[in-house]
């Protein structure tokens, strides 16, 4: 299950974990939720929704918050829906953990118009995927994203998910960037250990680079290979959860670790598995929010909510399987 094993000791030296006081330092370490983005309709921020769900994530231990990303429907949300959410969060959050933005967009004005929304908020860095519709060629990846980083008031963190952009940061993209020093970080979705093991040994010479890991079920390998850390959708829901197999990961506790991989892996069955991809995962998640209270079950366009039958289905699993209180449908 673990190939590759390679414990670094320095890089989990001052790891800061939920029961210590810290201040988060660059990298950011530990468990980092892509926020979901509670909608009272499908581009209106619900602000009431937004305080609860940051608390119950303060709460669960999180070491950071992403706004905008995959699992906050960032891209598909109007820039003034944006700049609520951010304004909104930013505000709720108070410096109490550090504040990651997405700024991803097809247009490269508006990502730095976004980048200078977050610094005025008081975020700490910016996330950015890249242009996705019109994807720049291999050898324009580096120089568009030093150029996006150049014009940033806040340092860049860059964001690999083939999914939904394609392969732009390939190996030797991200060797460029690390020249960089406002690219402090690559959130990786890939997938591929191999080639997660290769960028992590690409940061050897560059300690301030933050390394973190996107799918949720590889968090605990990736952390044992040496990444930072992990920006799990699920702990949304369970960040208590996500917080755990981080704890256990940096202490190479594998039996814990197996112990915790069987809970993650039942979210993804129980939750996520009524559709395939980025909608499965984005309708099962904000059903399950809305299931145990925490946010109305509305999401941007194009995708749809839950069903009233997929709702209760969820609302059962969410009882029998990890035993939640769930809220009337």
């Amino acid at each position: 299950m673990f190939h590759n094993f390679r414990p670094r000791k320095l890089r989990f030296a001052a790891i800061p974990l939920p029961n210590d006081e810290f201040v988060m330092s660059i990298p950011y370490k530990g468990i980092i939720p892509p926020l979901a983005s509670p909608l009272s309709d499908v581009d209106t921020v619900d602000v009431e929704s937004l305080e609860r769900l940051i608390q119950h994530l303060i709460d669960g231990g999180v070491h950071g918050i992403f706004l905008l990303g995959t699992s906050g429907e960032g891209p598909s949300l109007s820039p003034d829906c944006r700049r609520t959410m951010v304004r909104e969060a930013t505000r709720i959050i108070d410096g109490r953990l550090p504040v990651l933005v997405g700024i991803s967009d097809t247009s490269k004005t508006e990502s730095i118009k976004m980048s200078q929304v977050a610094a005025d908020c008081g975020a700490d860095a910016v996330v950015s995927a890249g242009p996705f519709y019109m994807p720049p060629a291999a050898d324009q990846v580096a120089p568009y994203f030093a150029s996006l980083a150049d014009a940033s008031p806040l340092p860049v963190i860059v964001y690999n998910i083939p999914i939904c952009t394609g392969e732009l940061f390939t190996v030797d993209a991200v060797r460029r960037l690390l020249d960089h020093q406002n690219v402090i970080g690559i959130k990786d979705s890939a997938g591929n250990m191999s080639r997660f093991n290769r960028l992590i040994e690409l940061t050897y010479d560059r300690p301030d680079f933050t390394v973190l890991m996107g799918p949720e079920d590889l968090t605990a390998q990736a952390v044992m290979m040496g990444a930072h850390g992990a920006v799990c959708g699920g702990a949304n829901l369970l960040p208590e959860l996500f917080v755990a197999v981080y704890e256990a990961a940096v202490c190479a506790d594998l039996a814990e670790v197996q112990r915790l991989q069987v809970k993650v892996h039942a979210l993804a069955e129980q939750v996520y598995s009524f559709d395939s991809g980025v909608s499965g995962f984005l309708r099962g998640l904000k059903c399950a929010l809305s299931c145990i209270g925490l946010c109305q079950n509305v999401l941007s366009a194009p995708y749809e909510p839950s069903s009233d039958e997929m709702y209760l289905e969820i609302q059962r699993r969410l009882q029998e399987v990890f035993a939640l209180e769930t809220v009337p449908a």
